[in-house]
């Protein structure tokens, strides 16, 4: 079985950084894209960003230039790397990964992890 574990979240000033990590355990697997999405209250989970299998970056528009995703592949774990956060950054936020296991895809979520941004 493969788990997905987040760290790294908490409460942070506005103007602040916080980075998380996402590590993917188990065995017999091999990970494709890997990424982040949140969900605020009230919202919709949507992209924050994704790691492809090709090695590039996507951003959410709104969050590019902000934050920075980066991956280690030799320890399945991808990072999200956020600076100048705001209120509205704050919501949980989701690891995911497409992992193919046996000559199949599947899409695995994280337990996901509260950031919070205020004063």
């Amino acid at each position: 079985q493969v788990q997905l574990v987040e760290s790294g979240g908490g409460l942070v000033q506005p103007g602040g950084s916080l980075s998380l990590s996402c590590a993917a355990s188990g065995s017999g697997f091999s990970i494709n894209a890997m990424g982040w999405y949140r969900q605020a209250p009230g919202k919709e989970r949507g992209l924050v960003a994704v790691d492809t299998p090709g090695g590039s970056t996507n951003y959410a528009d709104s969050l590019k230039g902000r934050f920075t995703i980066s991956r280690d592949n030799a320890k399945n774990t991808v990072y999200l790397h956020m600076n100048s956060l705001k209120p509205e950054d704050t919501a949980v936020y989701y690891c995911n990964a497409e992992v193919r296991i046996r000559g199949r895809n599947f899409g695995l979520w994280g337990q996901g992890t509260q950031v919070t941004v205020s004063s």
